[in-house]
């Protein structure tokens, strides 16, 4: 099971594309001017089956892949990547939304593999905390200029 804040079955602003969104329940980085305070919590949201949210996918043919956004993917890696497995396995992409910055991530690599294992699955990495100084509405896929899109290599 994983702890969603929703899900946005049709999106074309969260990457690239047609995706199927997936927000995730609980951030650490509380962010100032957030997009989705209400995901903060750890505690918030519903409990859905993976198998749920896959069969949604596997219904929607003009799907162009899954993005993971939150709240933070990376607090339940183990269950996003799982999910971002079984898309790859389609032919699907996948996107992930994180408030940590991607030498974070790399440097967290050898002590937890949950995290290798949802980089691994990631096709596209949109890194780094919200910042409301940096905020602007003309970034692709980005609320704030000291964001990345990173093409993750496997």
């Amino acid at each position: 099971m994983l702890r969603i804040a929703g899900i946005n079955k049709e999106s074309i602003v969260d990457g690239p594309g047609i995706r199927l969104v997936v927000y995730t329940q609980g951030c650490k980085h509380n962010c100032v001017g957030c997009h989705n305070p209400e995901t903060h919590s750890f505690d918030g949201g519903q409990l859905i089956s993976i198998y749920e949210i896959f069969n949604m996918i596997k219904g929607n043919p003009l799907l162009d892949g899954i993005t993971f956004s939150g709240g933070e993917p990376f607090e339940q890696a183990e269950k996003v990547a799982i999910l971002g497995e079984k898309v790859k396995k389609t032919g699907l992409n996948v996107v992930t939304y994180t408030g940590y910055i991607y030498e974070e991530i790399l440097g967290q690599l050898p002590k937890n593999k949950s995290w290798e294992r949802l980089l691994n699955c990631t096709d596209i990495l949109i890194d780094g905390p919200f910042q409301i100084d940096k905020k602007s509405l003309e970034l692709k896929f980005r609320g704030s200029s000291n964001q990345r899109i990173i093409e993750v290599s496997h």
